[in-house]
């Protein structure tokens, strides 16, 4: 029998945890899961164009670990794509980080692991450089498993 998965540290849970695919019958529709974990290694490799050794970091797993996450949830979200089938983000063995929310005047919005904020909160937002920001989530570190449902 093999160990008990370490818990995985994301920095991110997303607000929509589903998309369905247009022209597909709800009786034919068929779904495929993709772990927390998964969409933080895409979000790591593929939006915030880290290298491997970075995203391992990040999420306090080895560098093979990763790259194992990672050819997973591709691999779940092309099936999803080329089959048509609904993609469903839901449970996994993961952490939340300390993190923090941060939004402009103008609606752009990020967050900021807790590790730089201790160091110095963010002066102005990062894409337009507005001056006033509003702090509008602070989470402290939740070290819960979440598992598949």
């Amino acid at each position: 029998m093999g160990r008990q998965p370490l818990c995985r540290r994301v920095s991110f849970i997303p607000q929509v945890t589903s998309f369905i695919p247009l022209g597909v019958s709800v009786y034919n529709l068929q779904e495929v899961h993709l772990n927390i974990e998964e969409l933080e290694a895409i979000r790591l490799k593929d939006i915030e164009e880290l290298e491997l050794e970075e995203c391992a970091r990040e999420m306090d797993v080895s560098r093979t670990t990763f790259s194992r996450i990672l050819d997973s949830a591709r691999k779940n979200i092309a099936d999803a794509l080329l089959l048509g089938k609904a993609i469903h983000i839901k449970g996994g063995n993961f952490e939340v980080s300390a993190i923090r929310q941060f939004r402009c005047p103008m609606g752009c919005k990020w967050y900021v692991a807790s590790e730089p904020m201790i160091k110095r909160l963010p002066d102005n937002c990062p894409r337009r450089k507005a001056q006033k920001l509003e702090a509008t989530e602070a989470c402290g570190r939740i070290c819960q498993k979440h598992t598949n449902e």
